[in-house]
């Protein structure tokens, strides 16, 4: 299993994420007549049979991950123009995860999953995590 981290482009805050989990399907004409977020991308994970129905999207937001949201499937869409692209097909739920610092980068990256940040609320340490990503974001860890 391997997890996908993404730059939220554009977006400030989880809340102006959620906001747009309604537009950005039909942004593309990608309705898949399911409850779902749907994200394209350019290019499809050549591990897409290692992340359908079992790894998460992880949304950096503002310099750091901040939410995930679980992948259901990875659909391939060919445009009017030919280009190739991969549709993200997630879970609606958002999954609030300790901040964790992230730079910059384009496009998407793999996220092994020892690496990646635990869920808030999901141990008896995540205020404990919570204080650490901070300290770690003001270089002071």
């Amino acid at each position: 299993m391997i997890h996908m981290v993404k730059l939220s482009v554009g977006v400030a805050s989880v809340e102006e994420l959620e906001s747009f989990r309604n537009e950005r399907a039909h942004w593309w004409g990608a309705d898949y007549g399911e409850d779902v977020h749907v994200h394209r991308t350019r290019m499809m994970p050549r591990r897409a049979a290692e992340m359908e129905g079992q790894s998460s999207i992880y949304w950096v937001i503002a310099g750091s991950i901040v939410l995930r949201q679980p992948i259901l499937r990875l659909d391939p869409y060919t445009d009017e123009e030919g280009k190739n692209y991969c549709d993200i097909i997630m879970s609606r739920d958002m999954v609030r995860t300790v901040p964790y610092p992230k730079r910059p980068f384009q496009g998407w990256r793999y996220l092994d999953p020892k690496d990646a940040p635990p869920d808030i609320g999901a141990n008896e340490n995540a205020g404990a995590l919570q204080i650490a990503a901070d300290l770690a974001r003001l270089g002071l860890l």
